[in-house]
């Protein structure tokens, strides 16, 4: 049964008219007003301008990017990349798609919000870059929304994202573990064996992955794990450095730092520098991504080199149909190790 506006002025509790103002925005409404006004609509999944089922069912012309942090090269790379494959005749009229850039700034409410409004938009297609937020609770709200966005024709691409299960969102996953395992395997095989870890956020499941594949080069080699060589941050410099100095001040014997990125590598870099160290005749430094400015950085940074272009491009294909969704709908899209010169044989 479709939702109509009477329906949600009745849930709000206000006339027709101040439903109709609150969505379009055109006249003043008190912020209390308004957020009951909105709370209803989201309640009754209420599609804008959808009084009639089969215009519900339609999508716009429409494809929205969510990104956590549009200045990350990281998403930058991907947004980009996906906006040129939507671009060119397909829409509705024959033109061009437009791409909205969604930024969460990492919020998981932000997320939620931005997957709403996409779907009161009707939109084409939506893609989701980045890691996601490992917290049950919103793991089945973002998964709520995929299925409605999907009901309503919306096609729903994961890209550097683990699986939506219960959901029929395609996933391009990047294999973090599988990376971040061979990074600390080229350490290990260097001589490495003091090895400080600098993750991202605790939440995301791109920290855990790649957390898992380092500590299971150290197990492979035989390297008990010291609680005080890991240290949680953000994923940008300033975390970096940070860091670095607290993992400086718990074990000054460390030989290698392997980062959770490559932005958290160059910061790691300035610290040691800081203090005094050689990269890489005192400490090795080891990033992921390899971002563009990673082979400008001095020495070249060790890294892992994910295909974000590519994989950003092939999520873009796949939103717009023009290519095959990969068996299953899940693909893992894996790294390649460059080794530059940030990583050296350890002193002593």
């Amino acid at each position: 049964m479709t939702v109509t506006l009477a329906d949600v002025a009745a849930r709000a509790q206000v006339s027709p008219a101040t439903v109709s103002r609150v969505l379009n925005g055109n006249y003043p409404v008190a912020a209390s007003t308004r957020e009951r006004v909105l709370r209803a609509v989201d309640e009754l999944d209420y599609v804008l301008n959808g009084p009639a089922s089969a215009l519900a069912a339609a999508t716009s012309d429409l494809v929205g990017i969510l990104v956590n942090d549009i200045a990350d090269p990281f998403f930058g790379i991907m947004a980009s990349a996906i906006q040129a494959e939507i671009g060119g005749p397909g829409g509705r009229a024959g033109g061009e798609r437009l791409a909205v850039v969604c930024n969460t700034g990492g919020s998981p409410e932000r997320e939620l919000t931005y997957l709403t409004l996409l779907q009161r938009q009707r939109a084409a297609a939506v893609v989701l870059t980045g890691g996601a937020v490992e917290h049950v609770p919103h793991a089945a709200a973002v998964a709520a929304k995929l299925r409605k966005l999907a009901d309503a024709g919306t096609r729903v691409v994961l890209c550097g994202r683990p699986p939506a299960p219960d959901t029929e969102a395609v996933a391009l996953t990047f294999d973090n573990r599988g990376g971040a395992r061979a990074l600390t395997d080229h350490l290990i095989g260097l001589g490495h064996r003091r090895l400080g870890y600098i993750a991202g956020p605790e939440e995301r499941t791109t920290t855990r992955h790649r957390l898992e594949g380092h500590r299971a080069a150290l197990a492979a080699a035989g390297i008990e794990e010291d609680p005080r060589r890991t240290v949680y941050g953000r994923y940008d410099r300033r975390s970096g450095h940070e860091a670095t100095l607290e993992l400086l001040r718990r074990d000054p014997s460390l030989t290698a730092i392997v980062a959770a990125n490559d932005s958290v590598a160059l910061g790691a870099c300035a610290a040691l520098r800081e203090s005094g160290l050689r990269i890489p005749e005192d400490v090795s430094v080891a990033g992921f991504d390899d971002l563009p400015f990673s082979i400008d950085a001095v020495p070249s940074l060790t890294t892992v080199r994910l295909p974000l272009a590519d994989a950003g491009a092939r999520a873009g294909r796949i939103a717009m149909g023009r290519e095959e969704p990969p068996p299953g709908g899940i693909a893992s899209v894996r790294g390649e190790l460059m080794v530059r010169g940030s990583s050296g044989v350890p002193r002593g």
